[in-house]
Order: C-alpha cells, then structure tokens, then sequence
C-alpha cells in the first residue's frame, strides 16, 4: 500500500550520532480543518504502525519508532505537532514513503 499524499504535515529530517533519524512538522489551521490534519496525522501513524510493528514505543527499550503528538487550541486555530523518531531502517523508510512531505506542505 503506498503512503498517502500528505497536504498539511510537512516534517523536517533529522538525524544524531547513535543513529536515531527524526522527523517533526507542524500543521496550524482553523477548527474547520483540523479534521483533515487530524486524518493525516492518522494515515502517518498507521503506515509507521503497518510497516514497524514494534513500535511506537521507546528506542532503548527495542521499539523501532516512537512518536510525540501534541494537539493545541489557540482561539479559533489548532496546532498539530507530530514528531517521529526511529531507528536508521525507521528513518530510511519513512523518507523514501514520505519524501515529497520532506521539506515541502502547506500550513
């Protein structure tokens, strides 16, 4: 199953010296539109949960993938923040599933 055409999360890669590859975006948009953020962030977690089993869950401990999500109202706007962390073979897949997400969206 391919990964879904993202419109609203938008991750920036990272990577540190033991190997563990992060991805982060932030989507901020109306109430109205928060549904449809909320759906990707949905479609993201289930292709990470598809394709790593293992996780999420913590790094040390095994897991393969963990994530952050936060959810915050601010008046009639909502902030989505999504980070995902993974082992190297976590941070290849996810870049080559979601490279046009990679560095490019909308807000």
């Amino acid at each position: 199953m391919p990964a879904p055409t993202l419109v609203f999360l938008c991750f920036d890669a990272s990577s540190d010296t033991d190997g563990v590859h992060t991805f982060d975006a932030l989507a901020s948009t109306s109430r109205e539109r928060h549904a449809a953020v909320m759906a990707e962030v949905d479609e993201v977690l289930a292709w990470a949960a598809r394709r790593f089993p293992d996780g999420p869950g913590d790094l040390d401990e095994g897991a393969s993938w963990g994530q952050d999500l936060q959810v915050t109202p601010e008046g009639d706007w909502v902030s989505v923040s999504l980070s995902l962390s993974g082992t190297a073979a976590f941070g290849e897949a996810f870049a080559d599933a979601f490279a046009g997400a990679i560095g490019q969206g909308e807000d």
